[in-house]
This record gives structure tokens, C-alpha cells and sequence, in this order.
């Protein structure tokens, strides 16, 4: 498994709508451009997928632009990753509910495989937007 560049920027955009977000003004993606140093037209790409998993909620007019559709400590980098990078298991037998593979009863890594997977899942299930807003992200990986 390997973050894309794609799904870099979409988790560094949601926080980044998460510490600018306001009560009536939104936050226009051009504001996100500049202080990301990311392109507007590759910000476009990037929230329409942040928009249609329900992640974001646009706002058209003055004070219009995007804002969180829940709380920071709401949202988990899974949910954010799995919106645009779709299934985040190490190997490609572990993508389905139920493994398809047909050497799963027999495989000598297969176990190897599955802990990878569920120590991946449980640190990105348990990192929220709000940790990166309070600076608590990655001091201590150990926990897990």
C-alpha cells in the first residue's frame, strides 16, 4: 500500500479546512491553495471526492467556499485516505470482506498480511483531524 499524492494533499486540505473553518465565512479553496502550496485545479480534483463521500459540504455566494460537515474529532485520516485511495490493505487478497484467494488456507504469510492490515486500520482509525489541530500525531506509535 502507498499513499498517492492525491491522498496526501486531501488529509493536509482537510486540516487545513478544519483550522480555518468559521461559523459564517467558509473556506474558499484558493485560501487552501496558497497556504498549501497546492494547485487550485489539483484542490478541485481532491474535494470532489472529499465532497461526494460527504466529508465537506460546499457553500456557493459571498463567504461561500467548503467546511466540515462534522466536528474535527470526528473524522478518522481512514475515512479521509479510504475517500480517495479507496481500500488501504498492504496486499491485494485482503482488499475483499472475505478473501478470495485461493491459497488463503494454505498461504504461510497470509497472517503476516492480516496484522500488518489491522495495525495499519487501527492507527489510521485512531488519528483524527483534531490531533493534527492540537499537535498530538505520531509521538508515540508504541500505543498500537
Amino acid at each position: 500500500m502507498k499513499i498517492s499524492t492525491k491522498g496526501r494533499y486531501a488529509l493536509r486540505m482537510m486540516i487545513d479546512i478544519a483550522e480555518h473553518d468559521g461559523e459564517t465565512v467558509r473556506v474558499p479553496i484558493k485560501d487552501v491553495s496558497e497556504r498549501q502550496g497546492i494547485s487550485v485545479k489539483y484542490l478541485e480534483q481532491i474535494v470532489t471526492s472529499l465532497t461526494r463521500s460527504g466529508l465537506l459540504r460546499s457553500v456557493r455566494g459571498s463567504g461561500g467556499g467548503y467546511h466540515l460537515t462534522r466536528k474535527p474529532e470526528q473524522y478518522t485520516v481512514g475515512e479521509i485516505l479510504r475517500a480517495i485511495e479507496g481500500k488501504l490493505a498492504p496486499v491485494a487478497c485482503l482488499e475483499d470482506e472475505v478473501n478470495q484467494c485461493e491459497r488463503y488456507e494454505i498461504c504461510r504469510t497470509v497472517s503476516f498480511w492480516e496484522g500488518l492490515h489491522r495495525l495499519i486500520d487501527n492507527y489510521v482509525e485512531s488519528t483524527t483531524l483534531r490531533d493534527f489541530m492540537d499537535g498530538n500525531v505520531g509521538a508515540d506509535c508504541t500505543a498500537l
